[in-house]
Formats: structure tokens, C-alpha cells, sequence
């Protein structure tokens, strides 16, 4: 899967799931994304800081050995999340395929329908223009299922730190409202606080890069395991249990790694996450934005925008 204002400075560390169709078009800014996953976003990454000696070089060629690496995985299969598979049509309708414009060109993000005039996704996936296509499987095929949908007002989170990747959650309000059918429909949220048990179960789809320069065409999925936060903590040095939630198993292989960011990580029917960052590599686990610490600002924030709608 393919996982991406406000804040303090600094490079952000490196978004995994994020903009990696940007990452192809763009190494030199990809390479400074990757040094600041080496300084700052995982300690393992720290550690091996001795093979910075390959110099800018290895920089240039690493979306290349990335992509080796990759279908070189045994469980990595063309055309689908890593341990994952291609999802049944429209089987998640309440998925959203984000198309963004930001000063380094246009890319893509995942989100979710969370109200007819709301959809849900990551604060990083924030732009200058952003579209949204509703009952969405294919992004190459004419489906009568979709609803192209223009966004009127981004709201990021105030306190989204792209430095250190806090308070990733956005909402977009649509210029129209979605028309919910068999392809098209919302998805719970959480209704109280809550902390997910490790071991728990919990599914991700989005649409990402099958090889060079091409994204999956159509919706794949995967299943994924809640781990305890010491799995992230020892990862990533601007973990919080609070507010994210750490998703992956590292000894089953899979991964969000060709996902959107933005996504949701939907658990027995209710999207309690949304991808956020992970590992360099693609290695589980990954970092989700905990939906239920944020009921206070998105009730808030609908119920706000709601009233401010042009008729």
C-alpha cells in the first residue's frame, strides 16, 4: 500500500506509506525524507548510520534497490499489498481515493466516508487542490459507481506537527454531498475513548505502486494485528500510545507499505486509525493516528463546518 500543515520545522521522518509515487519522479527530495528517517523517525535507522558513507549516490539509487527488494520478498506479490490481496469490488464502500496537488506535484492518498459531507484522512495528504472519488475499485475503468466529489474546505488538525508526525488526521468537507448506495457508504467511528487489545484484528485497503512508476489499479486489502506499543516505542523515537496506535505484526510480514496514507484501519466495522508513517524498509509495524483521542476535535469540527455550508 502506498502510506503521507502546520507544525514545528524540520524534515518529517519518512512517511512509508506515503507519496511513493512521488518518490519515484522525485528521489533527490525522497533521499532527504530518508536521511530524516535515519536521524529521527527510527532508532534502528540511527544505528545505522555508518552506511551514510554510500553518500548521495545510494540515495539516488535507493527507490531502485527498494523496488528489488521487493519483488524479491516471497510474500510480496505484483500488483498487491505486501501480504495482502486484491479487495472484492466495493467490499469497503466507504473508502476514498484522494487526488492532491502540493508544491512538489500531484499525488494520491487514501481516506474514508465518515459523513455524507465528511470524508477522513491524514493531515500530511494536505494540498493546494484535492479531489474525491467515492465507490471507487478501479482507478483506471469508466464505473458507473463513482461520485466525483471536489473538497471545499481542508481542516487539518491545528497541532499537526509535520516534524515529528503528531496529530495526523484531517477532514475534508465536500463541495457536494455523497449519495450513499451499494458502492458508496459511511463507516463508524468510535464512539467513546478507547485502547485497542494486542492480538486484535483489523483489516487496511488502498491503492498503491505495483512497479516502477505503476500504482495497483485496483483496491487491494490486508489484514492486520494490533502490537503492544513497546513494538513501536523501540521503533520510533516520537511514538505515543496516546493518540497512535501501533499495527504489524513483524514476524508475519505484512504490511501497509504500498497503501495510501490517510487510509482507515477499520476493526470489527468501526475505522479506529488512519496510516500514518512507518519504517523506511516497509518492515511491520506501522504507525496509525488513534481515531478515539480525537472524538472531541471532529465532533467539534463537523458540527462547526456544518453550519458554514454555501447553499
Amino acid at each position: 500500500m502506498e502510506s503521507m500543515s502546520g507544525g514545528e520545522g524540520g524534515k518529517r521522518p519518512l512517511e512509508q506509506p506515503l507519496l511513493l509515487s512521488y518518490m519515484w519522479k522525485h528521489e533527490p527530495q525522497f533521499a532527504n525524507l530518508q536521511d530524516a528517517a535515519f536521524k529521527r523517525g527510527s532508532k534502528s535507522g540511527r544505528r545505522k548510520q555508518g552506511q551514510q558513507l554510500l553518500g548521495s549516490l545510494a540515495g539516488k539509487m535507493w527507490p531502485l534497490l527498494l523496488l528489488v527488494a521487493f519483488l524479491l520478498s516471497p510474500r510480496a506479490r505484483a500488483g498487491q499489498i505486501i501480504g495482502g490481496r486484491e479487495a472484492r469490488p466495493h467490499s469497503h464502500p466507504y473508502m476514498a481515493y484522494i487526488q492532491t496537488l502540493t508544491p512538489a506535484g500531484p499525488t494520491i492518498c487514501g481516506g474514508f466516508l465518515v459523513r455524507e459531507d465528511f470524508v477522513m484522512t491524514a493531515a500530511r495528504c494536505l494540498g493546494s487542490q484535492i479531489n474525491v472519488i467515492l465507490g471507487i475499485h478501479s482507478v483506471t475503468a469508466s464505473e458507473w459507481t463513482q461520485q466525483r466529489i471536489p473538497v471545499l474546505r481542508p481542516i487539518p488538525h491545528p497541532r499537526y506537527n509535520q516534524r515529528n508526525n503528531q496529530n495526523d488526521i484531517m477532514l475534508l468537507q465536500l463541495a457536494n454531498r455523497a449519495r450513499q448506495n451499494e458502492a458508496v457508504r459511511l463507516v463508524a467511528l468510535p464512539q467513546t475513548e478507547e485502547m485497542l487489545s494486542p492480538g486484535t484484528q483489523c483489516t487496511v485497503a488502498g491503492w498503491g505502486l505495483t512497479r516502477l512508476h505503476r500504482r495497483a489499479i485496483t483496491l487491494q486489502e490486508v489484514q492486520l494485528t494490533i502490537q503492544r506499543d513497546g513494538e513501536c516505542h523501540s521503533r520510533f523515537d516520537f511514538y505515543t500510545g496516546q493518540k497512535q496506535i501501533c499495527v504489524g505484526d513483524p514476524r508475519e510480514g505484512k504490511s501497509t507499505f504500498l497503501g495510501d496514507s490517510g487510509g482507515p484501519l477499520v476493526c470489527s466495522n468501526v475505522a479506529q486509525g488512519v496510516v500514518s508513517y512507518g519504517d523506511r524498509m516497509g518492515t511491520p509495524p506501522a504507525v496509525f493516528t488513534r481515531i478515539s483521542s480525537f472524538l472531541p476535535w471532529i465532533r467539534r469540527t463537523m458540527r462547526r463546518f456544518q453550519e458554514w455550508r454555501p447553499e
